[in-house]
């Protein structure tokens, strides 16, 4: 009529059964997160890089612009602190 170790064998095949999917599934997901960070760190360090190379490209000028109106950079300074000042005191 009703077969107990019949069930219970089916019952433990499908756990198995659930648990391969499960890890299989886990493997997959871990690997493709992990291809797609390194991916993301790629085009960050590439997007650093350039700004570094823009960056160093640029120094000259703004020295050249800071020592021909030392006054007008000086001022500039002291606003963009004060602007920051106040954004920063209000959070």
């Amino acid at each position: 009529m009703f077969d107990s170790s019949a069930l219970r064998e089916e019952l433990h095949t499908l756990k198995a059964d659930v648990s391969r999917l499960f890890d299989t599934t886990g493997e997959g997901i871990r690997d493709t997160s992990r291809a797609h960070a390194e991916a993301i760190a790629d085009q960050i360090k590439a997007a650093l890089n350039e700004l570094g190379e823009t960056l160093s490209e640029q120094e000259d000028e703004v020295a050249h612009f800071v020592s021909d109106r030392p006054i007008t950079s000086l001022a500039s300074a002291f606003a963009v602190g004060v602007v920051v000042g106040f954004m920063l005191r209000r959070h």
